[in-house]
């Protein structure tokens, strides 16, 4: 039986999302009000990332990765933004940046899983909770639409809560080569109804396995993309970008600075994209946990505790800072000798932020988005 072309093209869209869209949700809600949270998957290292040049033990525990921010922004005294982020120091500079640093969930073991199920579903142990803080945040905010979408095989556990989230549901077939992809695009090329839908539905599908390719331009386009969801009036209000790739077991060097740069430009990306609306957004970028404070044998690191996450927005309230109660990298600081030890809850970082951006009572906030607390 032949296909009708529509149909085929809708077909291949789903399966090309099968491994693109899954990284983007988003939940529109009646506010001017914009809120991001891009999480990074696989444990980004917060060491390297916001650098504690000034500790005296950084050398000696950092090793060959100790001059991992040389050329970076200066941030304070203490603190160095690895170089791979500059547009984010022109954020920082601005006021439109901040972070906060030795930051934790209360996850303490060494899970992707279980703490990527801490950190979005917000619960005081792995799998203690079936909703996650984004979408217990959701009837906090002003009435009217709420109405929710996730691209997504499945509403991400942070988006999950009291309220509808829609899904696009992605079709479970194999992943299509680039043979089909190159035929298809030529059997496209002279329809001007699915020609543009197609090209759209391919480019999507590159940006979205790795931000930190091409030379960063991935995370660009993934940052293009987000902005143009939520800069319109009818567009979206909450909205989740998942990236991976901060694993860095090996070779950390080069690879985290590709994320970064990927990460930076993502982050400028919306920054432009949003154009007036940014002053209304507040960006929250978050990992599940930190690396050691020690590089392995390999150039780098694992799994560890302590980590930096970072707001970005027009109308933070402590733009320009460093947030940090710094608790050293000699080995007698650390925790159980290893890790960065945490001295702030990153809980309590995201309500804060959350809690100034909507002009909530922040006790109500960690209480909805934390109810396990």
């Amino acid at each position: 039986m032949l296909l009708p072309r529509r149909h085929l093209l809708i077909t291949s869209l789903g399966l090309i999302g099968a491994v693109s869209l899954p990284r983007l949700a988003w939940a529109a809600a009646a506010t001017s009000k914009r809120l991001l949270f891009v999480i990074q998957r696989g444990a980004a290292d917060g060491l390297a990332i916001l650098a504690p040049t000034s500790d005296p033990a950084l050398a000696a525990a950092r090793g060959a990765l100790a001059d991992e921010s040389a050329g970076g922004a200066k941030l304070d005294a203490m603190f160095t933004l690895h170089p791979a982020l500059g547009e984010t120091a022109k954020l920082f500079a601005a006021r439109e940046a901040a972070l906060a640093h030795a930051v934790a969930t209360s996850y303490r073991d060494r899970s992707h899983f279980d703490g990527q199920n801490m950190l979005e579903g917000g619960g005081a142990r792995p799998y203690g909770r079936a909703d996650g803080w984004l979408g217990r945040l959701l009837p906090l905010l002003p009435q009217g639409e709420r109405e929710a979408l996730a691209i997504a095989p499945a509403v991400p556990l942070a988006l999950r809560g009291a309220l509808p989230v829609a899904t696009y549901a992605p079709s479970r077939l194999p992943q299509a080569d680039a043979d089909l992809i190159e035929r298809l695009s030529a059997l496209y090329a002279e329809d001007a109804l699915l020609a543009p839908l197609w090209d759209s539905a391919v480019k999507t599908q590159e940006l979205a396995s790795d931000i930190g390719g091409n030379n960063g331009r991935n995370g660009a386009d993934l940052g293009a993309l987000a902005a143009s969801l939520m800069a319109p009036a009818d567009g979206a209000r909450v909205m989740m970008v998942e990236t991976g790739g901060w694993d860095t077991h090996s070779g950390q060097r080069g690879r985290l600075a590709a994320q970064l740069r990927g990460l930076d430009q993502l982050l400028f990306a919306v920054r432009t994209g949003l154009g007036p609306a940014w002053k209304d957004t507040l960006v929250i970028v978050a990992t599940e946990f930190g690396r050691t404070v020690e590089v392995n044998g390999t150039g780098g690191t694992d799994h560890g505790t302590g980590s930096a996450a970072m707001l970005l927005g027009g109308a933070l309230e402590q733009g320009g800072k460093v947030v940090a109660d710094w608790p050293g990298l000699a080995p007698a600081a650390r925790l159980d000798g290893r890790d960065l030890r945490p001295t702030a809850a990153l809980e309590d970082v995201i309500t804060a932020a959350v809690a100034h951006h909507y002009a909530l009572d922040p006790a109500r906030v960690k209480k909805t988005l934390y109810p396990d607390g």
